[in-house]
């Protein structure tokens, strides 16, 4: 979608410089509140929304926040769906903190997710593992992240998709080639971890699609898969 121009108006959504005018057409109005109260079930339009914001300068972004400031209580959409894809794009404090209280000032909750992340893995003929991970992101939006590589010789390919409604995501019984089962998410990023590991011995560049699920590296205490054997 970045980069083109045939396709922004239908994709970024109205102006939101035009929203924000003195006085915007009606029409205008209907067609901004419309696209926003989509950001909680499109995930094309939520990532249309973190393209368009983030190639805007600093006082468009401004423009932005304060459209929905007056906005976000005419549309039935928690605030989480409305700033969730612009804080994934924006690092300037002051304005990361308007959105953080903006979120949670939402009476109509924080950031309420699917589920807990999965994931499956299989082993191909030729040694090469393969993964599936699934991680919710907020409302009903998940990443699919999809991997292979050996523990011991380090990543060989990575597809990432940050964003997609979970009930656009399809069930997976193999990538590229190599079968794949429902395996305790403590066993992939346990080889995953491993993976990396050799790719830094070997000083190869972590691909930065991992870094999307670094949280998911973090101890799970009370995994109750953490007391079964790990898979060969």
């Amino acid at each position: 979608m970045a980069g083109d121009a045939d396709h922004k108006p239908a994709d970024e959504g109205p102006s939101v410089l035009a929203v924000q005018s003195a006085v915007p057409p009606a029409h205008i109005r209907d067609a901004w509140r419309t696209w926003l109260s989509a950001l909680a079930t499109d995930a094309d339009a939520a990532m249309a929304a973190a393209l368009a914001y983030d190639s805007l300068p600093p006082e468009a972004r401004d423009a932005w926040l304060d459209a929905l400031s007056v906005d976000s209580d005419h549309v039935d959409v928690p605030a989480i769906a409305l700033y969730a894809p612009l804080l994934a794009v924006e690092f300037d404090a002051g304005r990361r903190d308007r959105i953080h209280l903006a979120i949670s000032s939402d009476p109509r909750g924080g950031a309420p997710h699917v589920g807990e992340a999965r994931a499956m893995r299989g082993v191909g003929e030729d040694g090469t593992h393969a993964c599936v991970l699934v991680a919710p992101v907020y409302l009903q939006f998940v990443q699919v992240l999809r991997c292979r590589y050996t523990p011991s010789g380090g990543v060989i390919a990575v597809d990432h998709e940050p964003l997609r409604h979970a009930g656009d995501v399809t069930a997976t019984h193999e990538v590229e080639g190599v079968p794949v089962e429902p395996t305790p998410l403590r066993v992939v990023v346990e080889e995953l971890a491993h993976a990396i590991l050799a790719d830094k011995r070997c000083r190869r560049a972590t691909p930065s699609a991992l870094a999307s699920i670094a949280h998911l590296f973090a101890p799970q205490l009370d995994d109750p898969a953490c007391d079964e054997p790990s898979r060969p």
